[in-house]
């Protein structure tokens, strides 16, 4: 399996990607754990992403790009992933057509995940972070939690978690990637499954089952 995973900041991408790497045995390719990686180690690309992630926009291209391609070459990778946060404009998308073609591993399917912008504003504002271990946690399900279950560590509100991010990040992802879906579909490739407010992610799970033919 071969799959580019769309949605909006917010809709249960990496959620999804987890479940079907479980499932299925593929490579989970996360852009946003691929930048947190060079954040934390601050490397030269690291620093120049923070700062356009940190705002709300997209990284630039040509960093992106080298470091997904870095990440398909490594050993067994291309014979089966699932992309998280890659591609997000048309540009990205035409490198990775040819990237993958050179490589002689065209993508099977596009997942595009649906869900109301009110609902990731939500969701993310109430997301919090380990300060030790790095563990994602909702405040919407253990409410007034303030340490990690699992360490102890602080638990904290990133950046791009803040509300005025988060609505620019929706902007950007209307304007930038949600033409996407479009390019995609065009080529025969879009899958689509929607989230609604009650769904847990078990029940977005087996939408994604279906739309693959899973």
């Amino acid at each position: 399996m071969r799959l580019v995973l769309l949605g909006a900041p917010g809709s249960g991408k990496g959620t999804q990607a987890d479940l079907l790497k479980a499932k299925y045995d593929c490579a989970h390719i996360s852009t946003g754990d691929i930048l947190r990686n060079n954040f934390q180690r601050k490397t030269e690309l690291g620093l120049r992403a923070e700062t356009f992630m940190n705002r709300g926009e997209l990284v630039p291209d040509d960093v992106v790009i080298d470091m997904v391609e870095e990440r398909l070459r490594e050993d067994g990778v291309v014979k089966g992933f699932l992309m998280d946060g890659f591609p997000r404009t048309i540009p990205q998308a035409d490198a990775l057509d040819k990237m993958l073609g050179r490589m002689g591993s065209p993508l099977d399917a596009v997942l595009l995940i649906k869900i109301d912008d009110e609902l990731v504003v939500r969701r993310l504002t109430n997301r919090r972070t380990c300060r030790s271990c790095g563990k994602i946690l909702s405040l919407l399900t253990t409410p007034g939690m303030k340490n990690c279950p699992d360490c102890g560590g602080e638990l904290y509100q990133r950046d791009d978690d803040s509300e005025p991010v988060i609505r620019n990040r929706l902007q950007v992802y209307k304007e930038q990637t949600e033409p996407l879906a479009a390019w995609y579909e065009s080529k025969g490739l879009l899958r689509v499954v929607e989230v609604l407010e009650h769904f847990m992610p078990e029940d977005t799970f087996e939408g994604v089952k279906a739309a693959l033919g899973l």
